[in-house]
């Protein structure tokens, strides 16, 4: 089975804890972080312009698909163990969606500061066990 390759701010720690939230949530192991800025995620995203690729997260489907920002919640739920209604919610009302992502995304800093150090360190053993070595 391919995983798909979710592309994430590795300068982030909101983005990181995020991630490893998702990726305990992924019990059937569809998900594999790959850093912005690494070899590979230049790759995925040949084309896209730097701006855009460091301007959200992104997730490749098998099909060679790039879905970014809040655009990708139905790709991504659906890869997700019992998240349907959550893919058909996000998929039914994509600009709502989409604007919610970005208003997160645009706080993250709020959302992160607060953050304790554990909880960063265990959000970057939980990246690193699900397959990308070489976290912050």
């Amino acid at each position: 089975m391919m995983r798909a390759p979710i592309l994430y701010d590795p300068d982030c720690g909101f983005c990181r804890v995020s991630l490893a939230v998702l990726l305990r949530w992924d019990r059937h192991g569809r998900l594999r972080p790959v850093p912005l800025g690494s070899e590979e995620a230049d790759s995925l995203l040949d084309g896209m312009p730097e701006e855009e690729r460091m301007a959200s997260w992104h997730l490749v489907t098998t099909d060679g698909g790039v879905h970014s920002a809040g655009h990708a919640f139905p790709e991504l739920f659906r890869l997700l163990p019992g998240a349907t209604p959550l893919a058909r919610l996000s998929a039914r009302f994509p600009r709502a969606s989409d604007r919610g992502y970005r208003w997160v995304a645009e706080h993250r800093s709020l959302f992160g500061r607060p953050l304790p150090d554990a909880v960063r360190r265990w959000a970057d053993g939980v990246i690193s066990e699900s397959g990308h070595p070489g976290q912050p």
